[in-house]
């Protein structure tokens, strides 16, 4: 039996990594899936990849106005939503002397408001049972250099998860979210450090890990599908790190 045949499922983010690789298994699973991105040709770009029912919609992460357009585009489609997969994020190397407001605003734009607002403009739509998933990071329980904006943004995320868990348990919906560690995803291409800070970065944390590697973006995509399914039931509020131990022992 598919473990979420029949469930409506929004992925934001969805055109790359952990994103579209968790569109793909959902639609394995038997999901109708909407994939977000902000990039009209890179969403034509996957459907290729593809296979099963599912709706492809251009939306900013950090804009309100178009996360309501998302959901009401997902309802008009499909009548229901009962995954929320909040996985869009901006990934930010920002050392403390060159952090500056404009940086600041744009990765909690993107990593928690806009989030929390989609939550928000998808509400009323969800149905009893449904799953809320947010993408958090281990680095919000960890420190690394220059990532304050980022390691922040990502704890406020961590906060979120147990305060709507606490407000939605009553209508039945769950809030859980998945800590990603050191992924093999492209995220690590999009960030505006020097290539040779990230590279240094990379080769130094197979070292730190327990289990020595990166893990790989099935490994975010099988937790997704868990969150999101029936076998996660009695799970809400909770924070499943993915990182090979990097932050567990």
């Amino acid at each position: 039996m598919k473990k979420l045949l029949g469930k409506v499922a929004i992925i934001t983010g969805a055109t790359s990594g952990m994103g579209l690789e968790t569109a793909k298994k959902y639609l394995e699973e038997g999901a109708k899936v909407v994939l977000t991105g902000r990039s009209q040709g890179k969403l034509n770009a996957i459907e290729d990849q593809l296979s099963g029912e599912y709706l492809l919609v251009r939306a900013e992460a950090s804009s309100v106005s178009d996360s309501a357009a998302l959901v009401a585009q997902t309802v008009e489609r499909f009548g229901k939503i009962d995954i929320l997969f909040l996985n869009a994020g901006v990934f930010r190397i920002e050392p403390l002397e060159h952090l500056t407001e404009q940086i600041f605003d744009e990765v909690y734009d993107v990593n928690v408001r806009g989030p929390l607002f989609t939550v928000k403009a998808a509400y009323e739509y969800l149905n009893e049972g449904a799953s809320i998933i947010f993408n958090t990071s281990i680095v919000n329980v960890k420190g690394f250099s220059g990532m304050s904006a980022y390691g922040s943004s990502k704890a406020a995320l961590r906060s979120l998860t147990r305060t709507l868990a606490a407000e939605l348990g009553p209508k039945g919906i769950r809030v859980n979210a998945i800590a990603p560690g050191p992924i093999d995803t492209p995220i690590y291409i999009k960030h505006n450090a020097p290539q040779e800070n990230v590279d240094q970065m990379a080769s130094n944390l197979p070292s730190m890990i327990p289990q020595g590697r990166f893990g790989t973006v099935d490994e975010i995509a099988t937790t997704a599908v868990f969150l999101g399914s029936s076998d996660s039931s009695y799970i809400t509020g909770a924070e499943i790190p993915v990182d090979g131990g990097l932050a567990q022992v």
